[in-house]
């Protein structure tokens, strides 16, 4: 698998108001709350070191990840995700499962654009292979 970069990494949230008081107002990390989506959701691409970061809410990322706002016991809970930019997201995904590694979901378009797959590792961490076109530009 040929990673491209790091294109996200985001603290997964039980308490996104008491982490964006530590992010925001004790670290002064620009988080801001995308204008097209009904989220609690804060981000910056203005960091440093990463392409994009995050603080996202547990119940929003069992949603992305099961479709359901309960992060299932199934798995362990976590508390961030890295997601590492690849040219061809069906191929990493099938690198993944062929290393038999179980996808959290498949392959998938996010209304941002993202195109995404995801895994999780034995301690809970939430990786994703993605295409993010607005982070490649420029």
């Amino acid at each position: 698998m040929d990673i491209r970069f790091v294109a996200s990494v985001s603290v997964i949230s039980t308490d996104p108001a008491a982490d964006q008081r530590l992010f925001v107002d004790a670290l002064g990390l620009p988080l801001e709350k995308p204008d097209d989506l009904d989220t609690e959701y804060r981000f910056s691409e203005d960091v440093e070191g990463t392409k994009h970061f995050g603080v996202w809410p547990l119940a929003e990322a069992a949603e992305s990840c099961f479709g359901t706002s309960e992060w299932p016991s199934t798995h362990p809970v976590p508390q961030a995700s890295i997601e590492f930019e690849v040219d061809d997201v069906d191929a990493a995904a099938q690198e993944l499962v062929d290393d038999g590694h179980a996808l959290l979901h498949g392959t998938r378009t996010e209304p941002w654009g993202q195109v995404i797959a995801r895994v999780q590792s034995p301690g809970g961490l939430v990786i994703g292979v993605s295409y993010t076109p607005h982070l490649r530009e420029g």
